[in-house]
């Protein structure tokens, strides 16, 4: 077992499966899959994820250059076979015998034979573009016909497409296409210091800045070996819950909008700017960028208790007038069902998976600090308990971030806690002793407001080799054509919103 807890095995690919299938016996999860160029030869990392206590295994496959092939897991973990699939596209690495070999990440139009993430794949050719149109499943039957959406949305949300196969108003199918706008953001982390990563991590996914960030943080911290006091852990715990706060109480105005409660959503765009002018407060910035980095963390001030009581308050009451519509709970009740063996064999994560009793919850299993809150678990899987969930959380989340403030920023209680002006910065320990030219890996596991997000670095000389992310949008998006099977397209815009899933926090 490696200085940071975690183990670490080199497996022969002929070993995989059943080293992959012992884990996921023992109740590991797969957090993440990724494949390295090592210069002359490749290597696949996969990270096994269990807690509580946390526990975190990886398995080191070496793979040739010249014959990159790895035995599939896509027959054990469905979230396996999409990782291999995103291998395949950047790197090259053959799956074989996987189901479903075709391109995932590269649209047909990408020119074959280029792997963007290898080394030696230069800039990239001219794109094809006599490929034939994308292959969509096409249902046949009486009155079955197919709506188009996408992949261009009105707003501000990125592009995806979605197409319908539908009977009168009920849906039998649902496939989404995404990857439109692939960012290479895992390329650019490439030759950066550890401190130069910050800004890009902050904008993986705009809504979760504090998400992102501090698992990549928590990843070059583990790599390069510093540590943190138990004050400084309890400041970013309160900065993660300061950013699931105003996301979800957009979530639940949203949802109200969605079926015509504007007013309410009115209120909750309200609740929200006050959110964001706290966040200006405690950090400097609306949205919490930076507040946290490798070696350091940062605020500028506690939030103020009285007002977190008030809008606590608020958004409990916004909550219970939505719930007390009878037309709104009977949209939300039993709509889009996502049952808990569903969520459970797609690897469902954060609320669309507690939603649906999954209780899997990074703050318990993974803690940031020592302060460890017990998942907020529904059972029924439908809008309803994706609406609750979020609800719950909140209380949650404010009794968190007092418990945070009463406690003080350091080891001891602070003085006048609680109040404004009460913290300026929080130091690491260790931050001036790391060596500036280290190497190591390290990962990183935070409970974002959607989900677990997981980071993990590679460092060689003090510059990252390989920044690997993965948001819980990358789980959560194949779960939504199931949950909407049997549900008529006017709920189609009220199940999307009740998960929320990130489109830049997928393609990255």
């Amino acid at each position: 077992m490696s200085p940071d807890g975690r183990v670490s095995r080199r497996v022969a690919p002929a070993g995989l499966r059943s080293q992959a299938a012992d884990l996921l016996g023992e109740g590991y999860r797969l957090a993440l899959a990724a494949c390295h160029d090592d210069g002359g030869s490749l290597r696949a990392v996969y990270v096994f994820a269990g807690g509580p206590p946390s526990r975190l295994v990886e398995l080191h496959v070496p793979i040739e250059a010249d014959h990159p092939h790895l035995p599939s897991l896509a027959g054990i973990s469905f979230p396996a076979g999409r990782f291999e699939r995103e291998m395949h596209d950047l790197f090259g690495v053959v799956p074989d015998d996987h189901p479903l070999p075709r391109r995932l990440v590269r649209h047909p139009n990408w020119p074959a034979g280029w792997y963007p993430m290898r080394h030696d794949a230069g800039p990239p050719p001219p794109f094809d573009t006599t490929q034939e149109p994308y292959h969509f499943l096409h249902i046949d039957g009486p009155g079955v016909y197919e709506i188009p959406v996408g992949p261009v949305h009105a707003g501000l949300i990125e592009p995806g497409h979605f197409r319908f196969s539908v009977v009168g108003e009920t849906i039998l199918k649902l496939k989404i296409r995404l990857w439109f706008v692939h960012r290479g953001i895992e390329k650019l982390f490439e030759g950066r210091q550890p401190a130069d990563g910050v800004a890009l991590a902050e904008r993986i996914s705009g809504d979760t800045a504090i998400g992102h960030n501090l698992a990549y943080t928590q990843a070059a911290e583990d790599a390069l070996g510093i540590t943190v006091t138990p004050g400084d852990a309890r400041l970013r715990a309160m900065l993660l819950e300061l950013e699931r706060v105003y996301n979800h109480i957009t979530d639940l105005g949203a949802l109200a909008n969605d079926v015509g409660y504007s007013v309410l959503n009115g209120h909750a765009q309200h609740l929200r700017e006050q959110l964001l002018r706290l966040n200006r407060s405690v950090t400097g910035h609306r949205l919490l960028r930076g507040a946290i980095g490798p070696g350091t963390t940062h605020v500028r001030q506690l939030p103020d208790r009285r007002e977190l009581t008030r809008l606590g308050a608020d958004m409990a009451e916004l909550a219970e007038l939505v719930l007390a519509n009878s037309t709104v709970r009977d949209r939300f009740a039993r709509t889009a069902r996502l049952t808990a063996a569903q969520a459970g064999d797609l690897g469902c994560l954060g609320y669309v998976a507690r939603a649906s009793g999954v209780t899997v919850d990074a703050r318990h299993d993974h803690p940031t600090c020592d302060l460890r809150p017990e998942p907020v678990v529904h059972q029924t899987g439908d809008v309803l308990a994706r609406f609750l969930v979020r609800r719950d959380e909140i209380a949650a989340s404010l009794t968190l971030i007092d418990e945070i403030i009463e406690s003080g920023p350091g080891p001891g209680p602070g003085p006048a806690a609680g109040s404004p002006g009460a913290v300026t910065a929080g130091r690491l320990d260790g931050a001036r002793a790391a060596p500036e030219h280290r190497s190591g890996s390290g990962v990183g596991i935070v409970e974002g407001w959607r989900g677990t997000i997981v980071h993990r670095v590679e460092i060689t000389d003090g510059a990252i080799t390989r920044h690997k992310i993965v948001d819980p949008s990358w789980f959560n998006w194949p779960a939504l054509p199931v949950a909407l099977g049997d549900t008529i397209v006017p709920d189609f815009p009220l199940t999307n919103k009740s998960f929320n899933l990130s489109y830049a926090g997928n393609d990255l």
